[in-house]
């Protein structure tokens, strides 16, 4: 399963609106080890992301849930916020950011990364 973004993925997704604002949803699945990897991805992504403007909101570890079918439950829930679309590609494209990404790719075995904006 993959848990990175692809070129047709951001391009598709900055097709939709590229100047929105934008809150990424990270639902989140590590393999053995991960959480403790994924840490160190975080640590990566506050010294290089701030420059695009991304704002960590939340980051928790997940719990056995209340209410959910069978499988969904997650290890751990990541809201990051962008200025824009185009802020979070151009940040997912940067070579300095590229160099921490394979912390994240080896801490997950699933992951949802779902656009969202405020409702009305």
């Amino acid at each position: 399963m993959a848990v990175d973004p692809t070129g047709a993925d951001l391009k598709a997704f900055l097709a939709e609106a590229p100047d929105q604002p934008v809150t990424m949803l990270n639902l989140l699945r590590f393999a053995d080890g991960g959480r403790a990897r994924y840490d160190e991805y975080i640590a990566h992504f506050h010294r290089t992301s701030a420059r695009f403007g991304a704002e960590v909101v939340y980051y928790g570890y997940g719990h056995t849930p209340v209410v959910a079918e069978s499988g969904q439950a997650w290890d751990a829930v990541l809201l990051v916020r962008y200025p824009s679309r185009r802020a979070f590609a151009d940040m997912v494209r940067d070579p300095e950011y590229q160099t921490g990404t394979h912390l994240r790719s080896e801490a997950l075995v699933e992951a949802v990364l779902q656009p969202t904006t405020a409702a009305p």
